[in-house]
């Protein structure tokens, strides 16, 4: 249960379009409750086309102490930035920004990091191999940057290659050729997503929020050993999820990206005592992300 909001609160917003899905504010409320952190994560649903405006209005307040971006905004404010990660700089998005005591907005992307880390969480080897990632948006843009960048300070290896679909033409090839340009010869594009001949299958994409919408991929296609991860929070296990596993293959949901950066998250804040204390028990959090149905898989490290 959230503590008491008072006037001292400090506040923190995600935007989103749309926003119910995220659980972020589930997880980051908790940490400030138990904690006895005054402050407090807001979601709030704005359309695109006004999130500059948005946030340059929101840091003139003064207890307004950062926001986090969920789809589609996460490329929105790059050109609003007096600094950003080289991970972000790469991704071409941001999932963080804060305002520096000098008036700077700074902004970081942490949603590769998370990813990557969970990777190691279940065991699923990415260094040396073939990785598929459908979808080219933000969240999409940092986990290939993080797999194929050296600045990921969680990676064990660089993935062999990092190929990405995404059906917005253009998309995926714009994003490799900024990857390529830091990283030569990692990513390509792929003209579609069939999953045949890849290691890793990692679903960025939106599909799967809905419950009437298709299968982002073929998982019959698959290879025997391959491994799958749907990074949607929302409708877990997916029907992506269920029916991977179906095929014998090891398949997992995202909340693990979440709990993993969520120390990186509060680091970023100056919550650095928070962030030491998620990092000694990020059971809580999992206990409130992961569903009845998958309660009996929380990783216990």
């Amino acid at each position: 249960m959230l503590s008491a909001i008072n006037g001292a609160t400090d506040v923190y917003l995600i935007l989103g379009d749309p926003v119910e899905q995220a659980r972020a504010p589930e997880s980051f409320n908790l940490v400030f409750s138990t904690l006895g952190i005054n402050a407090v994560l807001v979601p709030v649903h704005l359309p695109a086309a006004q999130v500059p405006a948005f946030v340059r209005a929101a840091f003139s307040a003064r207890n307004i102490k950062g926001l986090l971006l969920t789809i589609p905004h996460k490329p929105l404010v790059m050109d609003l930035l007096d600094e950003c990660s080289e991970l972000g700089r790469l991704a071409g998005a941001v999932n963080a920004v804060r305002c520096d005591a000098q008036g700077r907005l700074v902004g970081a992307m942490f949603d590769g990091e998370g990813l990557v880390d969970s990777l190691n969480g279940f065991g699923i080897a990415y260094t040396g191999r073939r990785v598929l990632i459908l979808g080219a948006g933000g969240g999409a843009a940092a986990i290939a940057a993080s797999l194929v960048s050296p600045a990921s300070r969680v990676s064990t290896g660089a993935a062999a290659e990092v190929a990405v679909y995404d059906p917005a033409p253009g998309k995926a090839a714009a994003l490799a050729r900024r990857l390529n340009a830091a990283v030569p010869g990692k990513a390509r594009a792929v003209e579609g997503s069939d999953p045949a001949g890849f290691d890793v299958v990692i679903n960025a994409s939106p599909l799967g929020l809905s419950a009437s919408d298709p299968l982002p991929c073929d998982v019959s296609r698959m290879q025997p050993g391959a491994a799958l991860l749907d990074i949607l929070m929302k409708n877990q296990p997916t029907p992506l999820v269920r029916a991977a596993r179906s095929q014998g293959l090891a398949a997992q949901p995202g909340f693990e990206m979440l709990v993993r950066q969520s120390a990186l998250y509060l680091e970023f804040f100056g919550l650095q005592a928070a962030a030491e204390a998620v990092r000694r028990d990020p059971g809580p959090i999992r206990r409130q992300l992961y569903p009845a149905a998958l309660r009996g898989e929380i990783p216990l490290s």
